[in-house]
């Protein structure tokens, strides 16, 4: 069954971990995705990961984690026999991303104007930390960095331990997964009116959308999100000790925790607004912790969701991948002994499905610069020209 964007060609220009994984989404989905690297200076994911052995060879996790279904080129896009191979390549494209300094391409006679005036059907994505334009666009970032930048560090652990970053670059994936969103977008939009487009997408602009509500919030109040750890402004929505364990509530809404004080036995605790919940919070939260440690925290989970009441055990990693439930929904493809990869890996897949022409991963991600000849050859080069782009060190 045909994919959404089988016959869309992508040019992933692009390094670490936001920009791939938007082209990666995109891939999952049946698009051709030619990663463009640097000979002597690859993608920096490459060298990253906790497999040392992996890293040295140019494969480490991080690497692997969003670069399936890709096919490998090297470029060394400061020599001009190497922009003419990247400058044919995009003219044969659909979609261009790159996530290099804001400037860097069109100093190197590669930016928006000069490549859509080459292929003015082009969709040409630019990701950057802080977006093409204002005081801080020549800035540079990562994850961490614009975790701190944007207030999410400052609104996320307790009040005794506070700033605290996200234990995950859950900015960047998300910024990858916004870029994945933007392209197909894009692309449709191409479909009614045949022009290419322009993104610029910054980290900053995702970050400030993770926390909507607070930023609402705060326009509203004027008050910054304080930290609160593991609670919430309900007592109900909370985490708590148990017997062994810890034991996370989502009794969210009204009827919600009225369920829960019913199978708790404490009917009377129940409210019927939400500023009573809040205004006797600390009332319910000392119910509560003395009523979680009577059972462990895999018994509560498996008393309270039958009973529809959102709650669960914290778990580690190795747990949660262990559940059944990401088994069923097929959301790791595993890889055995794939090219530089010895041994077993498995990588992420996406978090929806479809009834027909789904995502799905169709090739293990590739070693530096597998497939430049045949790309090359596939752009008109014969051997003579692709020997002596070799000798030169431009591919």
């Amino acid at each position: 069954m045909t994919r959404p964007f089988e016959g869309i060609r992508i040019v992933d220009a692009t390094h670490v971990l936001a920009g791939p994984f938007a082209a990666y989404q995109l891939g999952l989905m049946g698009a051709e995705v030619i990663k463009v690297e640097h000979p002597d200076d690859p993608d920096q994911s490459r060298g990253n990961g906790p497999d040392w052995d992996l890293n040295r060879a140019g494969m480490g996790t991080q690497y692997l984690t969003q670069n399936a279904n890709k096919r490998c080129v090297t470029l060394d896009l400061k020599q001009e026999s190497a922009r003419e191979v990247f400058r044919r390549l995009v003219a044969r494209a659909d979609v261009l991303v790159e996530n290099f300094r804001p400037g860097a391409f069109e100093a190197l006679g590669l930016g928006y104007e000069a490549l859509s005036a080459l292929n003015p059907r082009l969709i040409y994505c630019s990701i950057s930390a802080f977006g093409q334009q204002g005081p801080r666009g020549p800035q540079t970032a990562y994850d961490h960095v614009i975790q701190a930048t944007s207030g999410m560090m400052a609104c996320t652990g307790t009040p005794e331990a506070n700033p605290i970053k996200l234990g995950a670059p859950a900015i960047d994936y998300a910024t990858g997964t916004m870029g994945a969103f933007a392209l197909a977008s894009a692309l449709f939009q191409r479909e009614r009116t045949g022009r290419g487009q322009r993104i610029d997408l910054a980290m900053l602009d995702v970050a400030l959308v993770m926390m909507a509500a607070h930023m609402t919030a705060q326009s509203r109040t004027g008050r910054a999100a304080k930290p609160r750890g593991n609670d919430h402004e309900f007592a109900t929505n909370s985490c708590y000790a148990a017997k062994e364990g810890l034991i996370m509530l989502g009794a969210s809404n009204i009827r919600q925790q009225k369920r829960l004080w019913d199978a708790l036995g404490r009917p009377e605790m129940a409210k019927r607004t939400n500023e009573e919940r809040v205004a006797q919070r600390e009332a319910e939260r000392v119910a509560l912790a003395a009523i979680m440690v009577t059972r462990t925290a895999q018994q509560w989970e498996d008393f309270l969701q039958p009973r529809h009441i959102p709650a669960a055990r914290v778990r580690d990693m190795v747990e949660a991948l262990a559940d059944p439930q990401v088994t069923t929904r097929g959301l790791l493809q595993p890889f055995q002994d794939a090219p530089g990869v010895p041994g077993r890996f498995a990588v992420p897949v996406a978090p929806f499905l479809f009834e027909h022409g789904g995502p799905r991963v169709d090739a293990p991600p590739r070693v530096l610069g597998a497939d430049t000849d045949a790309v090359l050859a596939e752009l008109g080069y014969d051997e003579p020209t692709r020997g002596a782009l070799r000798a030169s060190g431009a591919i």
